[in-house]
């Protein structure tokens, strides 16, 4: 059985699917690796190095291979190369990629989905959503220390004290906890608000400050928030409005996978900053927690500049890609069999909830049951 490594072809990709400290994982499930030349150039990875870890170097591996690894999707073209009952493992926005999932469906491809991994305790190691946004909520913190044209940490000197930088962060998942802890060891006064009672105290246990905002709380499926109404989010805004004005840099880490960002922040509450301040803004992509941020873009609203976040995992590639390697060979594990003679076999058991839930296409069938329908014109 042959496992291939593809090159990321999508502008602005530079993680790689597999990393060469890896390798000897997969090789040890009884697979060959093969991997496509340059695939982890912009991660800093070279061929020489995998070839070192045991992996061939081949420009043909995906056409050959029973089960290819990637960030993001194949390319239509490298889909229909696939051998037909091979399996791909990548990130599958099915909504936005509807005409792929039929391409994987015709030709007779099994697709699986890594942020359609189940969140369940069992699933943790095999969670790409969560360890890219640990990286995400890191490089946030960062971008706004260096954007912000001041220290984050309080400095006493015989010159006379410099205050510390005041950072409010806005939602408190796995990116938000990771950027509070950033700016927290950057040495900032640091608070946090999320809409889940549970994460007021994981907030507490960072170091920062939890915004009580005295509203109903919002627990949703999944650990993620769920949806508020209208008349929430206007009396969330009014009240969050005071905290905004103070913050020197603001960061915005709510999203949710599939879904539009929720907007928390509006152009008017920015124009209350003071000048020089910063809002990070990682939901940009998806819709953007700021009114009028621009992924991959930095814009001037009233005094503050607004960056807003564009493939922010990315722009870490060589951590990223190891941690998302990780969870890849975490979800391999799962799926194979080796037997006596060492050799691996690629046997997912779609009895079992994480296989079937990531699962988007099979034996010729979709099975992600909003894509179909998406597919067939709707639900029936």
């Amino acid at each position: 059985m042959r496992i291939a490594v593809a090159k990321e072809t999508r502008e602005g990709e530079a993680r790689v699917a597999m990393v060469p400290e890896l390798v000897g994982k997969l090789t040890k499930l009884g697979y060959d690796v093969a991997v496509e030349p340059g695939a982890g150039l912009h991660a800093l990875v070279s061929d020489e190095e995998f070839t070192e870890s045991g992996a061939t170097i081949d420009a043909d591996a995906v056409a050959s291979a029973d089960v290819v690894l990637s960030v993001q999707p194949l390319a239509p073209d490298a889909v229909r190369r696939l051998r037909r009952g091979a399996a791909t493992i990548s990130f599958l926005p099915v909504n936005q990629e509807l005409s792929l999932v039929a391409d994987l469906r015709d030709v007779g491809a099994t697709s699986f989905a890594m942020e359609l991994v189940p969140r369940i305790s069992r699933a943790q190691s095999m969670d790409a959503l969560s360890s890219q946004a640990l990286v995400s909520g890191y490089r946030c913190a960062i971008v706004a220390a260096g954007m912000l044209r001041r220290f984050f940490p309080l400095n006493m000197t015989a010159a006379g004290t410099v205050q510390p930088a005041d950072v409010v962060v806005l939602g408190a998942g796995v990116a938000g906890l990771q950027a509070i802890a950033t700016a927290k060891r950057l040495g900032a006064v640091v608070r946090a608000y999320d809409v889940r009672a549970a994460a007021a105290e994981e907030i507490r246990s960072m170091g920062a400050k939890s915004i009580d905002l005295d509203l109903d709380t919002l627990e949703g499926a999944g650990g993620y928030a769920r949806e508020m109404t209208e008349e929430r989010a206007a009396r969330q805004m009014e009240l969050l409005t005071p905290y905004v004005a103070e913050a020197d840099a603001l960061i915005t880490t709510a999203a949710v996978p599939g879904r539009q960002a929720p907007l928390l922040v509006t152009s008017a509450m920015v124009e209350q900053m003071k000048p020089g301040s910063v809002v990070v803004d990682l939901a940009a992509e998806s819709g953007g927690n700021v009114e009028g941020a621009v992924a991959g873009e930095v814009v001037r609203i009233g005094n503050a500049q607004v960056w807003g976040g564009k493939n922010v995992p990315s722009q870490m590639p060589g951590p990223a890609s190891k941690l998302y390697a990780q969870n890849l060979v975490n979800i391999l594990t799962l799926m194979t069999t080796t037997g006596e003679d060492g050799v691996g076999s690629f046997t997912p058991d779609f009895e079992d909830e994480i296989v079937t839930g990531s699962c988007v296409t099979h034996d010729g069938e979709v099975r992600h049951e909003a894509a179909r329908e998406a597919l067939q014109g709707g639900p029936k």
